[in-house]
């Protein structure tokens, strides 16, 4: 009888330190980013110095490739497989917080004393922002601008310090820099058929007086034929249909293109592989007076509303929010609220993100932007490769956006 109440009590106490070994377990977010993990990768450093902070919260991270994000986070949300944690690009807040899959983190910012959205700027405010209440917040910001190899400029009889400054100049420039015997094209630039597409190009068409929900109008057929002359004439490569900003500005850095277009997140990447004086330019306009305009780009911490653990996911986001200072220096983003940037790096060129930030515009914001972007990058490729004009691929567009945007 003794040994049997022996077994009884040691197997309650087995169970006992089984119980509390799982109480101990960390708890473990899954967090999906696009970041590539040496770049350096913006979540996996910001992931390691929290576990340090709190050891009793792990952080698992995926990569997903940029170009497959969309598919993949649809089929997450509309199968319940969603992380606790996921970049979102800035267009796609909209839609994801007017459908319910983030979580309303606007409870959490009331009892916050590290994050004061009233500080962040109005274009990345306006992202996270979904029916009064907001959805995330913005691990930095981007925008566009022309980079430009100095030391070409100078091999061609062409002055570094005068960079193109029209849409007629960057042509000039672009044929000018072109070397075939070289394999060197004079402008590097994504042209390809997804949301990379359709980012690069509205700046061109709103420095010209259109915008998304008036594609359709001159200036923007005038920027799209310039892009087919720019194709035709191989002042820029034929893969420019099919290749990423990334891959882009990789034949940039190799020096197989003069210039190009693209934004800051390229400086950490380029100042290690790019062995040449690179330097950065606002982007060139239809005509001179013209007002600039810039792509706002990057995206936004969000917590999925199917998380399990909101406390410790929100305690991630405002630590990832607390290192704003650091995310020009160490991952090329521009500050999304107002800080003081010590000693910055690439210091010209910040000025000139900085700058181009002031004329920055967000994509939408409209919970419909997938679809309204997608009829845009469709007028891009069906231009750029002939099945059509510029004029007539941008007014089927206009046809459908239309049809979005006036439900």
């Amino acid at each position: 009888m003794a040994n049997i109440a022996k077994t009884i009590l040691l197997s309650a106490a087995g169970a006992l330190a089984m119980t509390a070994a799982a109480s101990a377990e960390p708890v473990e977010l899954n967090v999906w980013t696009i970041d590539r993990q040496a770049d350096p990768g913006y979540v996996y450093v910001m992931a390691d110095e929290f576990q340090k902070l709190h050891p009793d919260i792990k952080i698992n991270i995926k990569r997903v490739e940029f170009a497959d994000w969309a598919n993949d986070m649809m089929r997450a949300v509309a199968t319940g497989t969603t992380p606790d944690i996921g970049y979102v690009d800035n267009p796609n807040m909209q839609f994801l917080s007017s459908k319910g899959a983030l979580l309303d983190i606007t409870p959490y910012l009331a009892e916050s004393k590290i994050v004061d959205t009233s500080k962040i700027y109005p274009g990345p405010l306006s992202t996270i922002t979904w029916d009064g209440k907001i959805y995330g917040l913005p691990r930095g910001s981007n925008t566009l601008a022309l980079y430009y190899n100095a030391d070409m400029f100078k091999a061609a009889g062409l002055d570094p310090d005068k960079p193109p400054q029209t849409w007629q100049e960057l042509y000039e420039t672009a044929k000018k820099l072109t070397d075939p015997a070289k394999n060197v094209y004079g402008l590097a630039f994504s042209a390809n058929g997804n949301e990379e597409g359709t980012f690069q190009f509205l700046p061109w068409a709103q420095s010209a007086g259109a915008d998304y929900d008036n594609i359709a109008a001159d200036g923007a057929v005038k920027a799209l034929e310039l892009w087919q002359k720019i194709i035709d004439e191989k002042i820029a490569s034929p893969d420019t249909l099919i290749r990423g900003q990334y891959d882009s500005m990789a034949t940039f850095n190799a020096q197989n293109a003069a210039m190009g277009i693209s934004g800051p997140w390229e400086l950490p990447r380029m100042s290690k592989d790019a062995k040449f004086d690179f330097r950065v330019a606002t982007l060139p306009v239809w005509n001179v007076g013209d007002k600039p305009a810039s792509a706002l780009g990057e995206g936004n911490n969000a917590i999925f509303a199917k998380t399990q653990h909101p406390k410790e996911a929100f305690m991630f986001l405002e630590y990832l929010y607390s290192q704003m200072p650091r995310v020009w220096n160490e991952f090329g983003f521009v500050p999304s609220y107002p800080v003081e940037v010590k000693d910055p790096k690439w210091p010209e060129a910040y000025a000139i993100f900085v700058e181009s930030m002031q004329n920055a515009r967000a994509r939408g914001p409209s919970p419909d932007w997938a679809k309204i972007s997608s009829p845009i990058s469709t007028a891009i490729q069906q231009a750029l490769t002939h099945k059509t004009d510029a004029k007539t691929a941008l007014t089927e567009a206009q046809a459908k956006i239309d049809t979005i945007i006036k439900k």
